[in-house]
């Protein structure tokens, strides 16, 4: 696609819309309606193309917005920016993508964690403890493990979903990465119950943190 535009490629979602995918989407909180195998193909053909993801970002549609992070340059976005994107990613996966496939690529993820961290808007939290999750797991140094696990035995069982199941992530990569928190991060997820019930796809492993941990330090002997 040469000199695309963004009404090209509205057009182009517009064909690809699965009105099957979006009910199915929707059971998950999410609005858009094209396979994101589909979505991955198209931003493959259309490549990296920063000004072009800005434009599709702006028109507030899932399934645009899900295309502009496969196709922006993540460290081009300045800090301000990101921080107005991911209070605007009204759902689950736009707001995961952009999380995972922009902020944790940006020079200014620190500086955003640490803001949103505590955010009143539980999920711009959810991004601070996403974010924190992966400091746990890649750069522990400096982090004060029994401080979030003293945060997570207080306040994940009653935090709203998505800030929920960040915090959960969070305990459930502090018992697999730090033999040395482990007996207390399992210990909080049996007290606790969070996502205990949480229907499991056969082969795959429940994110109820005792046996999320327990599973992948299994895996990993």
């Amino acid at each position: 696609m040469d000199t695309t535009t963004v009404t090209d490629v509205m057009a182009e979602l517009a064909e690809l819309e699965d009105p099957k995918a979006r009910e199915v989407n929707a059971r998950h909180g999410d609005d858009h309606g094209v396979h994101l195998g589909a979505l991955r193909a198209l931003a493959k053909r259309l490549k990296t193309q920063h000004d072009l993801a800005r434009q599709l970002w702006s028109t507030g549609d899932a399934s645009a917005r899900l295309l502009a992070v496969l196709i922006c340059r993540p460290r081009a976005f300045d800090r301000d920016e990101l921080d107005v994107m991911v209070r605007e990613a009204r759902t689950p996966k736009v707001h995961d993508w952009l999380v995972n496939y922009v902020v944790k690529k940006s020079p200014h993820s620190e500086e955003l964690r640490l803001a949103w961290f505590t955010d009143a808007d539980p999920a711009v939290a959810s991004a601070g403890w996403a974010l924190t999750t992966e400091r746990v797991t890649k750069k522990p140094e400096s982090l004060d493990l029994p401080g979030l696990l003293d945060v997570i035995e207080t306040e994940m069982k009653d935090a709203p979903d998505r800030l929920q199941w960040a915090m959960n992530h969070c305990l459930a990569q502090i018992g697999i990465e730090h033999a040395e928190h482990r007996t207390r991060a399992i210990d909080i997820g049996e007290r606790l119950q969070v996502l205990k019930d949480y229907p499991t796809s056969p082969g795959c492993t429940s994110p109820f943190a005792p046996t999320w941990i327990s599973e992948m330090v299994r895996r990993a002997r």
